[in-house]
């Protein structure tokens, strides 16, 4: 089975796009080919999975980690969701700019974005579950967030009541995380861009 790069936003956010396999039965999919991410320049190393499942109108983030760098490959597994990132690279021409979209159980599509982007989520359906291969493990020293409707990034969330934790509510500005040291962390390399 095939997986392809349906899109690329950003410069480093894809779009993965599997073929599927269906009868009355139900469908087969390949989720994840070393050989075929290897093939099209995505990571291809994931050290952790990790699956979450949250009721309607949960948003989550916008989070990121830079010890080690986590990579976020994210898919709907059940339900339907908006998924996003925003580009955070220092010196990025799209710094702070942002991608979302619509996935579902059914499209079989799949969501990359690399360690320097902020990733987050709102659930749309009644329940939804999102599955995401990471390329570090998870370290609470290094990681941090960006508050989820900081109106400088402007990202058009689908969800007029979200629900949120204490700490995406709480969570710092963009011009904070922009002004804060560990923003070095993230730089941009246009080696690194996917197009």
């Amino acid at each position: 089975m095939q997986v392809q790069i349906e899109s690329v936003h950003l410069g480093a956010v894809a779009v993965i796009k599997q073929e599927s396999f269906e009868d009355q039965r139900g469908f087969f999919t390949e989720v994840f080919r070393e050989d075929q991410f290897k093939e099209l320049g995505l990571p291809y190393r994931f050290v952790q999975d990790n699956h979450s499942g949250s009721v309607k109108g949960v948003t989550r983030g916008l989070h990121f980690q830079w010890e080690p760098p986590m990579a976020k490959m994210m898919r709907v597994t059940k339900g339907k969701a908006f998924l996003v990132a925003v580009d955070i690279r220092k010196g990025s021409p799209t710094l702070g700019q942002w991608y979302g979209r619509v996935v579902s159980d059914t499209d079989h599509i799949q969501i990359y974005a690399p360690a320097s982007f902020a990733r987050g989520f709102a659930v749309l359906s009644d329940y939804a579950e999102i599955q995401y291969k990471v390329t570090g493990m998870y370290n609470p020293k290094a990681e941090s967030g960006i508050l989820w409707n900081d109106p400088e990034i402007g990202i058009e969330w689908p969800v007029e009541h979200p629900i949120l934790s204490e700490k995406d509510a709480n969570a710092q500005t963009f011009s904070q995380w922009l002004n804060s040291p560990q923003s070095d962390n993230f730089k941009y390399d246009p080696s690194q861009n996917l197009e």
